[in-house]
């Protein structure tokens, strides 16, 4: 069982820490690094955050970095570490420059790219840029077989209810072929019927090893209508709180493939206070 970190990266880290933290994560032999997305953050919102109890996002944030600016940085300055979004809000995006910023950074990365992606929660969100909130599941779906679309075909032709693409070049091609693995977020059926029909990986968050069990037999169940059976994907969970040592053992006995730990910190000493702990914490895990 692999052992990857969630670093939000913000206005509040600056460059060099971004650096310094990501060759500790490489250096002390974690498998992946992960990172989030918003574009915008509101200080008053009617929508909930579905993994606390009080329905807002813990800590308030009010800005992280664009996650493909800030795996290509952090890319330049790694050689192993596997890089993922956790989770990109796709149906928020145009699927021809997601396209192009999914390849392009699983080239400049060497294939080192996992694509974990959402459907979203935060209404006030699609609201600002203009995206219809209700269709979102579905407007996912229709964005990710663009992009298949432009990364597998030499000249891309495309036809679906919102986009039209024809003899469209687009290039460099994604190392990983036939494209980056894509991991679905969320915990609820639907989602997990996407990880069934459409995904490689579900990325399950904030879950206990005893929520897990319930889960992965709905996902199981999902798996199976779709013709597929677990060992077709991979799972990777984001544990909720901080995971001992009993939780990490209980995870693997569950199949786990991956366990992702938020790692947070301001400055490089409290990065690396931190990710000593957890790679203790981890050690005869893998």
């Amino acid at each position: 069982m692999h052992i990857g970190v969630t670093l939000a990266f913000s206005q509040h880290t600056p460059p060099e820490v971004v650096v310094a933290a990501a060759r500790m994560v490489e250096e002390r032999g974690f498998h992946s690094i992960w990172v989030p997305e918003h574009v915008l953050f509101f200080k008053d919102y009617q929508s909930r955050y579905p993994y606390s109890d009080d329905g807002r996002v813990p800590g308030d944030p009010d800005g992280v970095l664009d996650p493909f600016t800030a795996l290509t940085f952090v890319a330049a300055h790694t050689h192993r570490v596997r890089l993922g979004t956790g989770v990109c809000l796709v149906p928020q995006r145009h699927p021809v420059y997601t396209a192009k910023q999914v390849a392009d950074l699983d080239y400049l990365s060497g294939g080192r790219f996992d694509f974990g992606v959402g459907i979203g929660w935060l209404k006030e969100e699609f609201e600002a840029l203009g995206i219809p909130f209700a269709t979102r599941a579905r407007r996912t779906i229709e964005c990710l077989d663009v992009m298949k679309a432009l990364w597998g075909q030499k000249v891309t032709e495309h036809d679906s209810a919102h986009f039209s693409i024809r003899g469209a070049l687009q290039n460099p091609k994604p190392r990983q072929r036939p494209h980056p693995p894509i991991y679905f977020g969320g915990e609820s059926a639907p989602a997990l019927r996407r990880v069934a029909q459409h995904g490689q990986g579900w990325y399950g968050f904030q879950l206990t090893p005893e929520a897990l069990v319930e889960r992965l037999g709905v996902l199981d169940a999902a798996l199976s209508a779709a013709g597929r059976k677990r060992e077709d994907i991979q799972v990777a969970i984001g544990a909720r709180g901080r995971p001992g040592p009993d939780d990490l053992r209980r995870f693997r006995e569950l199949g786990v493939n991956q366990v992702i730990v938020p790692v947070f910190a301001t400055d490089a000493e409290g990065f690396l206070r931190r990710l000593d702990k957890l790679a203790e914490q981890t050690s005869g895990l893998g």
